[in-house]
């Protein structure tokens, strides 16, 4: 078996190809993701500066969702009509532009405005991702190279909340959102340079398209401009629903803590801006190993030493969901250290499922058709990305405490694990439409 691994894996030349566009997505990601907690980390500066109260920041965290879930299903199938090359280039044009625009707002019409460009600009990033995984990797290596891009989501509060706290300490908000657009901006650059299809890059050899295409890649296609199986047919079967009810409450529970948790720190535990920027990082670094780790790396290295490939899926999904409900401990830790023990517990267990759902799209959808199931699955997570932020902001400014925020979410995993289990199932690809 270990021989055949190797003969799986050549090397050479242009062999390792298809990681390098891992990395890229990746690479977007991390700056997708910065750009999005500039903001969490900004409420008092915000409100030194615009007189904005608890729930006013709730529903400027949430404005960037309304046009992000927006977009979903059309840009799904915008994705499968232009491809991934064209799409990206605008997004990421796009969301560079918001992140500037936030920088010079004048007042909070402006920014509210300049969130809803950013949820434009990055609508594309995910359903487009998970596409371009879909056409550059085997199937037996999905997982983790879904977790390359997926883990750049929880690296990116790691790394994003303590930089963009310290130069918003050091030189006020409105130079860490010009920051962040000059890194979106790079970032368009190197998209524009460097992503290609495997049919249209020249830098992959032969051994590794036949490595690609043999492993049960997804084909590219016909002609441009043709589509695969229609929204409604998508969104009528059963799999599809499921996965989708299923990661929307792992995004309920993500953006509550991508959004609040610098605040929740510095108002229940008494934590300083500055602190609770570096304390911030590390439930999110756990995340990021546990999404390369465990939903990544160990789901491809079991199903590659001949395990059960749904099995193997379902437990690392259930299992994860079912360990993001620790969140209910933080709803009731008295000192910090127990609050990041159990936020640990929490994202890092649903970090080990995220890319394992990712990897779905690819695995069931009919032909021509990732872009718009990962549409439909990215539309009912910013659902959960707009509406965790504004009742959360409601619900703390209400009872004053974080308690009963963290309960719904544990309430809404529970349906999402009760999803995965009776609708998604045995994970069969979707029939094609007559």
């Amino acid at each position: 078996m270990i021989g055949n691994l190797k003969q799986d894996r050549p090397e050479g030349p242009g062999s390792r190809r298809r990681w390098g566009i891992a990395l890229l997505l990746g690479i977007g990601v991390l700056v997708n993701y910065v750009d999005r907690v500039n903001l969490s980390v900004s409420q008092h500066a915000l409100h030194d500066e615009f007189g904005i109260t608890t729930v006013t920041f709730g529903w400027l965290l949430g404005a960037y969702s309304w046009t992000y879930a927006l977009l979903q299903l059309p840009m799904g199938v915008l994705l499968d009509r232009f491809g991934v090359r064209v799409i990206g280039r605008i997004s990421t044009f796009l969301w560079s532009l918001a992140s500037f625009g936030a920088a010079v707002s004048p007042g909070v019409p402006i920014f509210f405005a300049a969130r809803l460009l950013l949820g434009v600009g990055e609508a594309p990033t995910f359903p487009a991702n998970a596409k371009a995984i879909g056409y550059w990797f085997p199937v037996k290596e999905r997982s983790l190279a879904t977790a390359v891009f997926d883990a750049a989501a929880k690296f990116a509060p790691a790394l994003g909340v303590p930089v963009v706290g310290i130069l918003m300490v050091r030189f006020g908000w409105r130079i860490s959102f010009a920051a962040t657009g000059l890194l979106s901006l790079c970032y368009f650059g190197l998209f524009y340079r460097f992503y290609r299809n495997p049919s249209e890059d020249r830098l992959l050899s032969d051994r590794e398209r036949i490595l690609i295409r043999d492993g049960g890649a997804q084909p590219e296609g016909g002609r441009r401009g043709e589509g695969g199986a229609s929204l409604s047919y998508l969104i009528r079967q059963r799999k599809v629903i499921g996965l989708a009810i299923g990661f929307a409450s792992y995004n309920y529970t993500f953006y509550l803590l991508l959004n609040w948790l610098p605040s929740y720190l510095s108002s229940t535990m008494h934590v300083d801006l500055l602190h609770s920027a570096f304390y911030t990082s590390v439930p999110w670094l756990i995340a990021t190993m546990t999404d390369l780790l465990v939903g990544g790396w160990l789901v491809d290295a079991l199903v590659q030493r001949g395990w059960n490939p749904v099995r193997v899926r379902q437990v690392v999904l259930i299992g994860g969901t079912a360990f993001g409900m620790g969140i209910l401990g933080a709803a009731y830790a008295t000192t910090t250290t127990a609050a990041l023990f159990w936020i640990s517990m929490s994202i890092g267990g649903l970090s080990a499922a995220a890319p394992v759902g990712w990897s779905i799209p690819s695995l069931i959808a009919p032909r021509e058709s990732v872009g718009s199931v990962g549409g439909i699955l990215n539309f009912a997570c910013q659902i959960s990305g707009i509406c965790a932020p504004i009742v959360t902001g409601y619900v703390v400014h209400e009872t004053r405490s974080f308690a009963l925020a963290f309960g719904v979410a544990a309430i809404f995993l529970a349906i999402g694990i009760a999803s995965y289990i009776v609708l998604l199932g045995n994970m069969e690809p979707v029939a094609e439409p007559l």
